[in-house]
């Protein structure tokens, strides 16, 4: 009893009437143990017991210490639900003390050790979780103009798969911010679930022909080309298709002069939400280091995208999202 708890985090749907609050009876234990919460953030400089662990049996990080000891805690089971998003992005995300390029550079490694264990192990019950963190991260992008802004300077370009989801996520999220950010007409958190997952379908690819270090016969090429519709499959399995997930996974590889892939789209007939995605794909594709290339600098990707791959972008998208990086 007497700690002070934060119940903030925006994937903890909580039943209580305040967010933050002073644990008074063991009823209110036992509330959070019903709602499936495994840990919660503790401000212990306002508590009255200065130690975890003394509430049941809910583990505990603190506002001092993000970080709880290793020796305290048995670990879950690989990849399940609870242990697919690191508890430290909770903690970070949930602490409004500290924002600019700190958080950011915390929120985008954890960001990435979660994408990295969702497409280790994309079960619905994975998908589910993975999607509620990133609705987070969406929320952060939203209303944290310095922490957003750090965190599409801090992106690495190593071209792992799960690191490409969450730099296509980032600055695909950020676009949409400048052109959606004022509107309510779009749902920008299934949005930036869509950008963060556009790739799930690659789990289906033989990781073979992801990482071959060399231009893909045409029979490999076909079957890359079904990661799209693999990533919907995926998303239907676990009951988290939106619309916004849809239209993003399955049309991202098509380009506006009608050259892209899975159906040939041109122009019009591709959603906005995809050639946002398409845009976002193709810089970080060339600004990732690969065995057979060298990392582009940003500048020079978007001079090339402008002079020699124009015709595949719709122009004023691509001209806002240059203005992401002026």
């Amino acid at each position: 009893m007497g700690h002070v708890v934060d119940l903030s985090n925006a994937w903890l749907d909580h039943p209580f009437l305040r967010s933050r609050f002073r644990v008074s009876s063991q009823e209110q234990i036992a509330k959070m143990r019903r709602h499936g919460m495994r840990q919660v953030l503790v401000d212990f400089d306002k508590s009255d017991v200065r130690q975890p662990g003394s509430i049941a049996e809910l583990a505990y990080v603190s506002h001092n210490d993000a970080t709880p000891d290793p020796k305290d805690q048995s670990p879950p089971p690989a990849w399940n639900p609870d242990n697919l998003v690191p508890q430290e992005l909770g903690a970070v995300l949930g602490d409004r003390r500290i924002s600019g390029e700190g958080k950011a550079r915390a929120v985008y490694r954890h960001s990435v050790k979660m994408m990295e264990r969702l497409l280790e192990a994309p079960t619905a019950e994975n998908i589910k979780a993975g999607k509620s963190a990133i609705f987070s991260v969406t929320d952060m992008i939203l209303t944290d103009d310095q922490t957003a802004s750090a965190l599409l300077r801090i992106t690495q370009h190593d071209f792992y798969t799960y690191t490409h989801s969450v730099n296509v996520g980032v600055s695909s999220l950020m676009l949409a911010k400048a052109l959606f950010g004022q509107s309510d007409a779009h749902n920008l958190h299934e949005l930036g679930a869509g950008f963060f997952l556009h790739d799930l379908g690659k789990v289906k690819v033989d990781p073979e022909i992801i990482n071959k270090p060399a231009k893909l016969t045409e029979e490999e090429m076909r079957r890359m080309r079904i990661h799209p519709y693999q990533g919907c499959k995926l998303l239907q399995g676990a009951d988290a298709l939106s619309e916004e997930c849809r239209v993003v996974v399955m049309e991202h590889h098509e380009l506006m002069d009608g050259n892209g892939y899975p159906r040939r789209l041109a122009g019009e007939e591709i959603h906005i939400y995809s050639r946002i995605c398409c845009i976002a794909d193709v810089f970080d594709a060339l600004t990732a280091e690969r065995s057979y290339k060298k990392a582009m600098a940003p500048f020079d990707a978007l001079t090339l995208m402008r002079d020699r791959m124009g015709a595949h972008f719709d122009r004023r998208l691509f001209g806002a999202f240059v203005r992401l990086y002026a």
